[in-house]
């Protein structure tokens, strides 16, 4: 077994792969800059535990982030775990997957994972939306080439800054408004995030299509917010929680055959 983990803005998440498929659920901690290598280890331990997995068995790790000052303190973490230097998402490392954007260097190592897995486990052309801090719709091309994509602000980040910025709006509480053209403040409010939100993602999808020649797309979600949004959204996606993860998987599994 592997510890697959992946360092987000928000939320550290990490879980046990046999090859690319989860042995465990996947699991979440916040992200926190002021923690320490050993504090991370101590939490990843416990949550790993409390779900009844068997660190005893780990013979690898692969370690992607977002968040550079974390990066350092996750891998020393990862080796207090195991015992091993984890395999880090990044230049010279193995993915099997062409980048065909402007600077294939600063692509971050997340979307990297997910277009890896989206390559290998689903039909292509595949979109990936990835509904987390920020709503991230990448694609890959039906020659399993990674070609871009599009980054917005998230549900979360639109909503707090919205309640930040006009001070009359109160704090609320995201819920199923119960029309679109509310008649209430907080209904109105859930209505423009949830509806606009959705139809931002409606309207990126439709534009994708046809730059892609109208040839139907595989749309893979995953993120937090991926469930509470797909009501709203007139496009059908396929959500895979762990696609991350199972990216990852699959890069670790690649670097390893080739040594």
């Amino acid at each position: 077994m592997i510890l697959a983990v992946n360092v987000g803005n928000t939320h550290i998440v990490f879980g046990l792969l046999e090859g690319d498929s989860l042995v465990e659920r996947m699991l979440k901690l916040p992200a926190e800059l002021k923690e320490t290598s050993v504090g991370y280890a101590a939490r990843i331990k416990q949550s790993l535990e409390l779900v009844g997995a068997d660190l005893s068995s780990v013979e690898g790790s692969i370690l992607s982030s977002v968040v550079p000052p974390l990066t350092e303190v996750l891998k020393e973490a990862i080796f207090l775990l195991c015992g091993k230097t984890p395999l880090v998402v990044g230049a010279g490392i193995k993915t099997g997957l062409h980048i065909l954007i402007d600077d294939p260097g600063s692509i971050a190592a997340d979307l990297v994972a997910m277009a890896v897995a989206a390559k290998e486990k689903y039909p292509l052309p595949c979109v990936i939306l990835d509904m987390g801090t920020a709503t991230t719709l990448i694609c890959v091309n039906e020659a399993g080439k990674y070609i871009g994509g599009v980054i917005m602000p998230g549900v979360n980040i639109s909503m707090e800054a919205l309640c930040r910025e006009a001070s009359l709006l109160p704090r609320f509480e995201m819920k199923k408004p119960k029309k679109i053209i509310a008649s209430s403040t907080v209904d109105s409010l859930c209505s423009g995030i949830l509806f606009g939100s959705a139809g931002a993602i409606d309207g990126v999808l439709d534009r994708f299509s046809e730059e892609l020649g109208n040839e139907p797309a595989t749309i893979v979600s995953t993120g937090g917010v991926a469930g509470i949004l797909a009501p709203f959204c007139r496009h059908e996606w396929v959500e895979d929680e762990a696609l991350l993860l199972k990216g990852l998987g699959i890069i670790y599994n690649k670097n390893e055959a080739d040594k």
